[in-house]
């Protein structure tokens, strides 16, 4: 069984930084295709940012590009997201997933998330 452990949330001033870590265990990390979302109340969850098994190709949302950075170290099982000058729409609840078939658009397992909290 595969499961998904984010940490690194918390409350931060706008235009300040964080970093959230997802570590994952069971099955074999670097076969994975890794992503982070977010959720907040009222709307639908959405996808902040991906990497692909080789840690090479990223994918951003676009109210994320330029701010947020993706990264994984396959020898810890881990993915991190950098999140810098972050703004009070940023707050949300991230939440670590990962996808078993590259060649599917569904993502497996999902972590609990961790709480972002951006003040102005």
């Amino acid at each position: 069984q595969v499961q998904l452990e984010e940490s690194g949330g918390g409350l931060v001033q706008a235009g300040g930084s964080l970093r959230l870590s997802c570590v994952v265990s069971g099955g074999t990390f670097r076969n994975y295709v890794m992503a982070w979302f977010r959720r907040t109340p009222g709307k639908d969850r959405e996808f902040v940012a991906g990497i692909a098994r080789d840690g090479i190709r990223m994918t951003y949302a676009d109210s994320v590009k330029g701010r947020f950075t993706i990264s994984r170290d396959n020898a810890a099982s881990t993915v991190s997201l950098q999140m810098n000058s972050l703004k009070p729409e940023d707050t949300a609840i991230y939440i670590c997933a990962c996808r078993v078939n590259v060649n599917s658009a569904t993502y497996d397992y999902w972590g609990q998330g961790t709480r972002v909290t951006v003040s102005s």
